[in-house]
């Protein structure tokens, strides 16, 4: 591993001899695969767009970042600021290298939408940001190449193993009584949580988020039943509300929670709340506020 390490700080240092003048567009980029940009696009597709794909695109997303979380602990891989003092950090990072989570999310989300819509301007758009989101990463000084592969390898396998078994599985849980739909929602993340290794942070969250959307995905279609559609002003509003009281949710909740014992508990609570909020909260207020009709089928 010791040569290819060194081979990808030779690609880092590369890209590093064009900093500072490119540091701000670099971490701009960089944004785009971020947790805080993923929170403000997810619920943007759920409430305003399509409700169904929002859904199935937010369970993905949080899937994957658990598997992330999984595999970087189990890999253990140094960061390229950390093996190299060569190396500038020029922004932010968390646990282990291996693999990208900002690549993955990228190939799951974008590539999830592509799937979908199957727009021209959607397969540049998303092309575009799964190779610079990546190349972002490197530049900044967080990840070697070999990371970006496996963020790509993961993230391409976990999307087209979605795609292909999703209608299959959607088919067999509506069928299965409100009982059994709300225990599945709530015992598999739970399950997820109890064998994450080391209760890593990102892991406890991913599954967190993952039981308070699933339990409120559940509760939204048996008693809500709100609308995505609509007027463009309705639909701005909706968003506009929502996305307020998430973030001042999530500010309030950190604050509260963060520095509690044990930590990954009260995580777990953070989240799922954050979750909760997102699937059935949001929706109900909307109904609320008359800015959602309710769905007909």
């Amino acid at each position: 591993m010791e040569a290819i390490f060194d081979w990808g700080v030779k690609v880092v240092l590369w890209f590093q001899q064009f900093s500072p003048a490119m540091d701000m567009p670099f971490k701009a980029i960089t944004f785009l695969g971020d947790e805080m940009f993923f929170m403000l696009l997810m619920p943007f597709i759920y409430w305003c767009i399509d409700r169904r794909t929002g859904a199935r695109m937010i369970i993905l997303f949080l899937c994957s970042a658990y598997v992330n979380a999984v595999v970087k602990v189990i890999a253990q891989q140094p960061r390229p600021f950390a093996y190299d003092s060569r190396v500038q950090q020029i922004s932010t990072a968390g646990s282990g290298g291996f693999p990208s989570g900002h690549t993955q999310g990228a190939v799951v989300v974008w590539g999830y939408l592509v799937s979908v819509y199957r727009k021209t301007w959607l397969w540049i758009l998303a092309g575009m940001l799964m190779v610079l989101i990546p190349m972002s990463r490197i530049y900044l000084g967080v990840h070697f190449p070999t990371d970006l592969l496996g963020g790509y390898v993961i993230g391409a396998f976990m999307l087209l193993l979605y795609i292909k078994y999703l209608p299959d599985l959607e088919a067999w849980i509506i069928h299965k009584s409100f009982v059994f739909q709300m225990g599945f929602a709530v015992i598999f993340p739970l399950v997820l949580l109890i064998i994450i290794p080391g209760h890593d942070k990102l892991g406890v969250s991913s599954a967190a988020t993952l039981m308070g959307m699933g339990a409120g995905f559940v509760l939204e279609r048996k008693f809500v039943g709100f609308e995505s559609s609509g007027f463009w002003w309705k639909r701005i509003a909706r968003y506009v509300i929502g996305i307020a009281i998430l973030i001042g949710l999530r500010i309030v909740l950190s604050a509260a929670l963060k520095d509690l014992d044990p930590e990954p508990v009260f995580r777990t609570v953070r989240y799922s709340i954050l979750g909760l909020w997102g699937a059935l909260g949001a929706p109900w207020v909307f109904m609320l506020l008359r800015l959602a009709e309710k769905r007909s089928v």
